[in-house]
């Protein structure tokens, strides 16, 4: 009696042991397909958006019973078809359910242009979130999606933000098109307004260095303007300029970048800033490039990554005017570099960035504007004027703003 007792118990025990064994190992190879799942999304995610400011892949996954289910945004289809060609190399079960933008609910106005002197953008569709960076007048971006009264968008420098509906027009692909054939003006001077009519009484709207507005006629002293909501105004002639003649003038030299630097000495500092209204140190840089017909990159580390290299051992005699000077943390064991401040070189162991204004210092220690702070955590220089690079465009080559 009691052998066949202990007999059963033993059964029982290998039958549960059996189970276990089982139930371990499909835990173990479900565990195993997940990792691959969630590796498999990271790696797509590094190769084709690396900088979420330029690119969007929020994809996660979720369990259905046996299909795992992908859920998310992107605004690379190619994103996706690289995905799921990779995990049904895997034999991977899944369900896709990201959506590709742009958003559907957007009926095809995809494309919009900037309708005021400076559009601030956002890290988030409200007012109190922070200031990611601007967009003057004219500007051409891309459109994604609504979340109430905001657009997520994109400018030509590919930088990803969110616009408040009062900052744009809407338009489809053909609207677009053929705002872009009009002829257009370029403000010139650090700022002003433009007027109701010849009189320069009324006031229309501000109007800040860099804006592109659709010219219309002229009269002796006046452009006609039209902006893109509909609104008819006129500008100044001796503080503008026709857009087609301003391209065609442009021959971007070392000193045009360093005259054009210092017609903004002491404009504010302002965290996002890239217009005379107020700029950070990146957004300094990028409208002295863009005064002299040149879109580049947005932040200080996005614009390290370009042109070519100049020194990194504070040997400022191959410094030639209009280089472009980084400042932050050198890379150690443990910790990459980190890029946090730009300026330009401007001649004489001088250079000018924006630090609680627009300011020229100096790297010469007997100076009496030296910039021992900058001075101290000064990492490299790089040279982007003329030089081939696809994250520099050249506005004379690339028609952003007129076909």
């Amino acid at each position: 009696m009691i052998i066949d007792l202990r007999m059963k118990r033993y059964k029982i025990a290998v039958l549960l042991t059996g189970f276990l064994v089982l139930f371990l190992g499909s835990c173990t190879e479900k565990s195993k397909k997940e990792a691959k799942l969630l590796e498999t999304i990271t790696q797509i995610r590094k190769e084709y958006a690396p900088d979420k400011r330029t690119a969007l892949f929020d994809v996660h996954t979720y369990i259905d019973t046996e299909k795992y289910i992908l859920r998310g945004e992107t605004n690379m289809a190619e994103a996706v078809e690289a995905l799921k060609a990779n995990l049904d190399k895997q034999d991977i079960k899944y369900t896709s359910e990201i959506e590709i933008l742009p958003s559907k609910q957007l009926e095809g106005k995809t494309q919009a242009v900037i309708n005021i002197s400076v559009a601030n953008l956002r890290s988030n569709p409200k007012h109190s979130a922070e200031l990611a960076t601007q967009a003057t007048l004219g500007t051409p971006v891309r459109v994604y999606k609504k979340e109430e009264n905001w657009y997520y968008i994109q400018t030509p420098d590919k930088y990803l933000s969110w616009v408040n509906v009062g900052g744009i027009v809407l338009m489809d692909e053909e609207e677009a098109k053929q705002y872009k054939s009009t002829a257009k003006l370029i403000y010139t001077q650090t700022a002003g307004y433009s007027y109701q009519d010849t009189e320069a009484t009324q006031r229309v709207s501000d109007l800040v260095a860099g804006d592109i507005i659709e010219m219309t006629g002229e009269t002796d002293d006046f452009f006609e303007v039209q902006y893109p909501d509909g609104r008819k105004a006129v500008v100044r002639k001796e503080e503008s300029e026709p857009y087609d003649i301003w391209l065609e003038k442009l021959e971007p030299t070392q000193e045009s970048l360093v005259a054009t630097s210092k017609t903004l000495m002491g404009v504010p500092y302002l965290w996002g800033g890239t217009s005379t209204k107020g700029m950070d140190c990146s957004g300094f840089t990028k409208t002295i490039f863009f005064l002299n017909g040149m879109v580049i990159p947005r932040d200080a580390s996005q614009q390290v990554h370009t042109g070519k290299a100049i020194d990194s051992v504070k040997n400022f005699d191959k410094l030639q005017k209009g280089d472009l000077l980084f400042f932050g943390r050198e890379a150690t064991d443990s910790t990459t570099e980190k890029v946090v401040h730009v300026g330009m070189w401007i001649g004489n162991n001088e250079f000018i960035h924006a630090s609680e204004m627009v300011r020229i210092n100096s790297m010469d220690p007997n100076a009496d504007n030296y910039d021992e702070h900058n001075h101290n955590r000064y990492l490299r220089s790089k040279r982007i004027l003329k030089e081939n690079d696809e994250a520099l465009i050249s506005l004379v080559k690339n028609p952003v703003f007129k076909d």
